[in-house]
């Protein structure tokens, strides 16, 4: 009855092209249009020095969206999925609410194009849409209450643009992601077992592995196999890389040392002249010779071997040789040589 009121009074309305794009979205008109407006003003259009800049934002409301978003999410789940335990129910949720999911859903909806911003290239900050959802969200509950929010995630969002019963079932290779991550950017990873124990109810094995790069702890996970508490352990890393910059600038710092010593020179050494000798220090004929690079390569893929993950996706991207590989294969080929 609200609604039709609204659309008889509508065209007498000052701010009538808002409140259509906003109906086409919400799936019903707002009260208090200038919630919505908030809601969509990122904080790159307030000007320095500007007073009360916060309430000029949608970084309030964005706060308030995500408390109601994961209550109503979790309402939402927890109804749908009778029966299942706290652990899935929360990894369910937390795969609908990630920003990433967020974003997508902003842009199916046409939110991304209402958002008031002075940032040349929204690239800079990939969040955008997904922080002005939440703050959607936050506008919708002041304006309307819980009920619509219910109303709007069940029938606008999780109906028409989300499969939940996909969404809880898809499996993510958080230590894929991670391996995948380490090669693209040169860095050592390693996933090491700390510690095998039983849990307290049914006496089954608990496995804790942590995972570190460059030598850095960056997560830990538990669970009852080693490949479940390695991709918890990974999930962990990848949050940590994301929302800690100075992690990553210790990482890489690691790193560079470790490269610089890689590839200062080496002397070549002299050749004996005793053909024994060098005939049995000698790589056989055909064998490969195996460098410190090579070994390196070696083990993560031995690693991965042993981990049960499929990581045919992935490829190693091979780099230039290094001197001391230089130097190695020009020994292997005297050595053949004279052999």
């Amino acid at each position: 009855m609200i609604d039709l009121i609204d659309r008889i009074r509508l065209p007498f309305r000052k701010d009538k092209e808002s409140y259509l794009r906003l109906y086409k979205i919400l799936g019903f008109f707002p009260h208090n249009i200038q919630y919505y407006k908030q809601a969509l003003i990122h904080k790159s259009t307030n000007k320095k020095g500007e007073k009360d800049a916060r309430l000029n934002n949608n970084e309030r409301l964005e706060f308030l969206g995500d408390a109601i978003l994961d209550a109503i999410v979790g309402d939402i789940v927890y109804q749908h999925f009778v029966g299942k335990r706290e652990g899935f129910l929360t990894n369910t949720r937390s795969k609908i609410v990630q920003r990433d999911t967020l974003n997508k859903i902003a842009t199916e909806i046409g939110l991304d194009k209402l958002i008031q911003s002075d940032m040349h290239n929204s690239s800079h900050n990939s969040y955008m849409g997904g922080n002005a959802f939440e703050a959607l969200i936050g506008a919708v509950y002041l304006d309307r209450g819980y009920n619509y929010c219910m109303k709007f995630m069940k029938e606008r969002i999780l109906k028409q643009l989300i499969n939940i019963d996909k969404v809880a079932y898809k499996e993510v290779n958080f230590k894929s992601k991670l391996i995948e991550w380490s090669q693209k950017n040169k860095v050592n990873l390693n996933f090491t077992l700390l510690e095998e124990s039983k849990d307290d109810q049914g006496g089954s094995p608990v496995f804790l592995s942590e995972v570190s790069i460059e030598g850095i702890s960056c997560g830990k996970g538990k669970g009852y196999s080693k490949k479940e508490s390695q991709q918890l352990a990974a999930k962990e890393a990848l949050k940590k890389l994301k929302r800690n910059p100075k992690l990553i600038d210790e990482v890489f710092a690691v790193k560079s040392k470790r490269t610089a010593m890689e590839e200062e020179p080496t002397a070549i050494p002299e050749q004996e002249s005793n053909t024994v000798e060098l005939e049995t220090s000698a790589p056989k004929a055909n064998e490969p010779v195996e460098t410190p690079k090579k070994k390196e390569v070696k083990q993560v893929l031995e690693q991965q071997e042993e981990s049960d993950f499929d990581f045919s996706d992935i490829s190693l991207q091979k780099k230039d040789l290094t001197k001391e590989e230089i130097i190695a294969a020009a020994e292997a080929a005297a050595f053949e040589q004279n052999a």
